[in-house]
């Protein structure tokens, strides 16, 4: 008998990302705190976080795959050859604790000056994934890379995206799914869904080793 599948998760786009592989699945909010450590790297934090994601639901479904996700941005201020770019392509940056975090806007005003900041520079997502058999306590998580690149935005660009779109839910406030697409030069991952919060093609590989096909 198959495992039944728990997305550890409130997202409502990792939800409809997680309904594109066709699977039987339900989602379950953790209840965890995602307050970042004191001086805790993009990696470490993503990793943690979804792995405590996962485990914090493994005592009610003890005969399960649990997914755990997590996501932060960080504004990347090394670089990018474009021309040489080899994987992985994270920065050492993202790998220590005195980056800038983009967080969740919240409201217009954080929206807008986050998307400034970000106008014409390189931005860092990474996207943490997890998945605990609980049959077998085993977990597995990785950390999939997305470097965007944002190209210079006039403030009347930023404010007509942000009245149309309202991505105050979203790290980095654009929707690349959406209309924020228009917003960049380029993207360059492993994984075009993780930049949305699932990294699909990492998942589906993990699920395989757990005989989910």
């Amino acid at each position: 008998m198959l495992p039944n599948i728990v997305l550890a998760s409130s997202s409502k786009y990792r939800k409809m990302l997680m309904e594109r592989l066709g699977l039987s699945f339900v989602c379950v909010p953790p209840n965890i705190s995602e307050i970042r450590k004191d001086r805790e790297s993009a990696d470490s934090l993503v990793r943690r976080l979804s792995e405590e994601k996962a485990r914090a639901l493994s005592k009610t479904y003890t005969e399960n795959l649990i997914i755990g996700s997590d996501q932060v941005a960080v504004l990347n201020p090394a670089p990018l050859n474009t021309k040489k770019l080899s994987f992985p392509y994270a920065s050492d940056p993202c790998f220590k604790r005195d980056v800038e975090f983009l967080c969740k806007p919240g409201t217009q005003e954080k929206a807008t000056s986050q998307l400034k900041a970000q106008s014409g520079k390189r931005v860092t997502f990474l996207t943490g994934i997890s998945v605990l058999n609980t049959t077998k306590n085993l977990i597995e998580t990785d950390v999939i890379i997305t470097d965007v690149i944002f190209r210079r935005l006039l403030e009347t660009e930023i404010t007509t995206y942000l009245q149309k779109e309202l991505p105050y839910d979203c790290a980095g406030s654009f929707k690349a799914e959406g209309l924020g697409i228009s917003l960049l030069d380029a993207v360059y991952s492993c994984d075009p869904t993780a930049l949305i919060g699932l990294p699909l093609i990492r998942l589906s590989k993990m699920l395989r080793k757990n005989q989910l096909n």
